[in-house]
């Protein structure tokens, strides 16, 4: 067996990638893990390969970082298809019943998107990545399992409706953004609103367009990402230290204190709530502090490469 070639002298930070159709997170991940010659690679929230636009991928020790930004808001563009309603709830799914929308009125499929907002007990889809009993909800349905998956608390803050049109007699297309809290299924929203208009709903499109702190405008192919990560910047790369400051507020250290969080030392409290971004005098992220008490005890470490 040959030996493992070693990764690439790469820095650590966050690829903002404009995901095409037709690849699955992984595939990303795999592709950027290619372009850079880098295994630590990870992606911030899925996204299925219908879907389009921004995933988030970090590299080495940034890959610390995505349980975090996964767990952000999220935006969405998306287009719902009414009067179908598919296995999967998206287009990529076999139909399973048909209704004409031809007396549904557009008052009424604003009402119905409306109550798709706000707080929500959300049953994801059937054939999604959920784990039940440590395997993927999707997995078990191919094998032919029956799956009902339990409620999920998620919160829709806006649905906007932009637009809606007939492509034919008996459908109805729907533009919409939405902005929901992570773990938001957008199709479950299609489903769901076509089943109390008694006529069925799918999603047809679907862009994410936010991610916490980071949107659609700043991302890249991951080909160009990965270039621009590996050249020290450009659009698509956000460095550790950067990505950081975006989505912690930043406790900038003293020299001392930098050496003693770089042994897992504690610090003096930082008087404030929450995860902080501990920044050495210069500029490099040293780790993630929460006050303890009276001091600051590291959560996350980021040792120098």
């Amino acid at each position: 067996m040959s030996p493992r070639r070693p990764d690439a002298d790469v820095p650590p930070g966050l690829l903002l990638v404009d995901k095409p159709g037709g690849m699955t997170s992984h595939d990303v991940v795999a592709r950027a893990r290619r372009v850079l010659s880098v295994r630590k690679v990870g992606h911030a929230g899925t996204l299925d390969p219908m879907a389009t636009g921004l995933l988030v991928l970090g590299v080495g020790t940034a890959t610390r970082l995505l349980g975090y930004v996964g767990g952000h808001d999220k935006t969405y563009e998306a287009t719902i298809r009414l009067g179908q309603s598919t296995v999967t709830d998206d287009r990529e799914g076999e139909v399973l019943t048909t209704a004409s929308t031809a007396e549904v009125d557009d008052d009424a499929i604003r009402a119905a998107l409306a109550a798709q907002t706000g707080p929500l007990q959300q049953v994801p889809s059937s054939v999604s990545a959920v784990k039940v009993d440590g395997r993927r909800s999707y997995d078990r349905v191919r094998a032919g399992e029956d799956v009902v998956l339990e409620p999920r608390s998620v919160t829709v803050h806006r649905l906007d409706v932009h637009r809606i049109t007939r492509p034919e007699p008996d459908l109805v297309d729907v533009d919409v953004t939405v902005e929901c809290t992570a773990g938001t299924y957008i199709r479950a929203i299609a489903r769901d609103a076509g089943a109390v208009l008694g006529v069925g709903g799918h999603l047809t499109a679907l862009r994410r367009t936010a991610s916490g702190p980071f949107t659609l405008g700043q991302a890249a192919p991951v080909e160009d990402a990965g270039a621009a990560l590996a050249a020290g910047g450009g659009a698509g790369a956000v460095g550790l230290t950067d990505a950081a400051r975006l989505v912690f507020p930043e406790r900038p250290l003293t020299a001392p204190e930098a050496v003693a969080v770089g042994y897992g030392q504690r610090i003096p409290a930082t008087g404030a709530p929450g995860l902080h971004a501990a920044v050495d005098p210069d500029g490099r992220l040293v780790a993630l502090v929460e006050d303890a008490g009276t001091t600051a005890r590291v959560a996350v470490g980021f040792p120098p490469r």
